[in-house]
């Protein structure tokens, strides 16, 4: 990552007529999005994630149908036992 001089920024802002406080409240924002420069994803990454929660999402779905049909096979066996 290449280096950011805050300082000319700022400068040059408050050269422009900028408030200092305005200014300063500028480069702290611009210094933020520098270090976040590095946070994205590449789209091999984003298709990976994606494939990983379709992966998390089928399993979720079959637990939850093995699980109504748990509950429905208790519902019956109770209904014979009542009836």
């Amino acid at each position: 990552m290449a280096t950011l001089d805050t300082l000319a920024i700022a400068r040059t802002l408050t050269d422009a007529g900028a408030d200092p406080k305005l200014a300063d409240a500028i480069t702290a924002a611009v210094r933020e999005a520098a270090d976040h420069d590095d946070d994205h994803v590449t789209p091999d990454q984003f298709k990976a994630g994606l494939a990983e929660l379709d992966a998390r999402i089928a399993n979720a779905e079959t637990r939850l149908t093995w699980r109504m049909l748990g509950i429905a096979g208790l519902v019956v066996a109770v209904l014979q036992l009542l009836g």
